[in-house]
């Protein structure tokens, strides 16, 4: 339990309720608080675990594309470079001047 409900656990039982009870209240609440975020998100059905695994899989996707796809850009970007690099190299050796069209 957190340190709040601890506390109000303690404030019950100094009133005179059984530890047991209040544990089995918690419970209980926590179920049911639980079952309703469920409802509320549409997982409530046999194929709830299959939708958060097909979620998963859809995100993992995603981020495997965004990865290759940054990862193919930063190999162009650098062959660019290069590519510039040694045409200014050409340019200044005049390399490119004795090139005859």
């Amino acid at each position: 339990m957190t340190a709040v409900l601890e506390e109000l656990v303690a404030q019950a039982e100094v009133q005179g309720a059984a530890r047991v009870t209040l544990r089995a209240m918690v419970e209980e609440a926590s179920e049911i608080g639980a079952g309703r975020a469920l409802e509320r998100l549409g997982l409530t059905d046999d194929k709830a675990g299959a939708d958060i695994v097909e979620l998963r899989q859809l995100i993992q996707g995603w981020r495997d594309a965004r990865k290759s796809a940054v990862s193919a850009l930063v190999g162009w970007v650098v062959r660019a470079a290069v590519t510039l690099l040694l045409i200014g190299m050409a340019w200044n050796l005049g390399v490119l001047a004795r090139v005859k069209p």
